[in-house]
């Protein structure tokens, strides 16, 4: 009703809808208590989005505790609530049957911070991050080169699952000749997943894995998320999924192609690959 008040005086737009006066008044008297509960809720749900990616066996009652370590007095009614509107879920292990229990896939941490590659193709770096779209959150799965930081594919998601890293390395390998790559991740459910595995077999990657609870071992795509967001998504501001896929396709093309870097020469991504191989 707010927009249309420029052009249709509010006695006709309430009688047209039918809304009392004081009605009306009421919700434009308390609009502001209620932008305040929502930039509070989205709040909360960056601080919970960020503490499940780094504690994913957190249920709502650990959940409840992180959040008022990081000085958050949030219910925990509400954290269960929003917990499930974000689809997060602790990650329990369950007793199962043993003729139908499927055990993880976990690979030895064969890049051991070793970050420096000799050639394309030869170590490569993948995770997931999650990204803001109002009052949800879109996730971004990457596949980074340590031989030139290159991203060399990115898939874009409203669902944090196994789909979203096959797609991803799909794309990896659709003009690629992956064969011999170390493709390293962490302990995530999507990357220890059987299917997953057998994927990397097929095109034959060889799986590495961080060490649980240590960012550290995959340093390198955390720094590449944390530009994207610095440098691009908290400087605007994206309300739909549309607007954040433009977002990160222009940033990783202006990062591939136009940002110089002190490891490179000087010179961007693509362009020191290309050099190398003049």
């Amino acid at each position: 009703m707010d927009e249309l008040r420029c052009s249709h005086s509010i006695t006709r737009l309430l009688s047209i809808t039918g809304i009392p006066r004081s009605s009306y008044y009421k919700w434009r008297a308390t609009q502001p208590q209620r932008d305040a509960r929502q930039d509070r809720e989205r709040e909360i749900k960056e601080h919970m989005m960020a503490i499940h990616f780094a504690n994913r066996e957190f249920g709502y009652p650990r959940m409840t505790t992180a959040l008022w370590e990081s000085g958050l007095n949030v219910n925990h009614k509400k954290v269960w609530r929003i917990m499930r509107e974000l689809s997060i879920q602790s990650v329990i292990r369950k007793k199962r049957k043993k003729s139908s229990y499927t055990p993880s896939v976990i690979y030895p941490n064969r890049l051991k911070r070793k970050f420096h590659a000799t050639a394309p193709q030869q170590k490569m770096v993948t995770d997931i991050t999650y990204i803001s779209e109002g009052n949800t959150f879109v996730y971004l799965s990457v596949i980074q080169d340590l031989f030139n930081n290159e991203i060399v594919a990115w898939q874009l998601s409203k669902r944090n699952d196994v789909q979203l890293v096959l797609d991803t390395v799909e794309q990896w390998t659709q003009k690629r000749d992956v064969s011999e790559a170390v493709l390293h991740s962490d302990q995530g459910f999507q990357y220890t997943s059987q299917v997953y595995n057998s994927r990397l077999e097929a095109f034959g990657v060889k799986g590495s894995h961080s060490r649980k609870a240590t960012c550290l071992d995959n340093a390198c795509i955390e720094s590449f998320f944390s530009h994207l967001k610095t440098e691009k998504l908290y400087l605007i501001q994206c309300n739909s999924e549309a607007e954040i896929r433009q977002a990160v396709e222009d940033y990783v093309y202006n990062y591939n192609y136009r940002r110089f870097q002190a490891k490179l020469k000087q010179r961007a991504p693509i362009e020191y690959r290309c050099a190398l191989a003049a």
